[in-house]
């Protein structure tokens, strides 16, 4: 999501999450919130979605080693 977004969104769920967190704030405070909250959120989302997404190779590589180290046991073994 490019940092305007980011930012717009940010504002809503500050004023979302001060409500559900019962925190009394004004309306300056509660946009900083949201929107420093959405830019963390946002690299931190991002962050966890490049190291699975590598991750998810590596385990992909790895079922994908273990079905033919099965097949050759099985079948190619005999």
């Amino acid at each position: 999501m490019p940092i305007i977004a980011l930012i717009i969104v940010g504002a809503a769920a500050g004023f979302l999450a001060t409500r559900l967190m019962r925190i009394e704030a004004d309306i300056p405070t509660t946009m900083l919130i949201g929107i420093v909250g959405a830019l963390v959120g946002g690299l931190v989302l991002r962050t966890l979605i490049t190291v699975m997404g590598w991750l998810s190779g590596f385990v992909g590589a790895v079922l994908g080693a273990l079905l033919v180290i099965w097949i050759w046991q099985t079948y190619i073994r005999r």
